[in-house]
């Protein structure tokens, strides 16, 4: 269910290689502020909600595997 994340990351960064569930997208520059910006967007798409930047924090967003915990939490890998 989450595979766009990831997909989305690797069409922002294609020269990142692989990205791990456990990766820390921030530190390593593959998330920025655009990207991020964009990727909440998908967010709200796929769920079908709107979410509050009031609500979400860097670390909601600092790897794949805490994105699927805060927003996909019945979703596998």
């Amino acid at each position: 269910m989450t595979a766009f994340i990831t997909d989305f990351l690797k069409t922002k960064c294609p020269d990142s290689g692989p990205i791990a569930e456990t990766d820390d997208l921030v530190a390593t520059g593959v998330l920025n502020s655009m990207h991020f910006v964009e990727l909440l967007y998908l967010i709200e798409e796929e769920l079908a909600t709107e979410i509050s930047m009031d609500e979400v924090t860097t670390e909601d967003f600092r790897t794949i595997a805490n994105i699927r915990a805060r927003f996909f939490p019945h979703s596998r890998a």
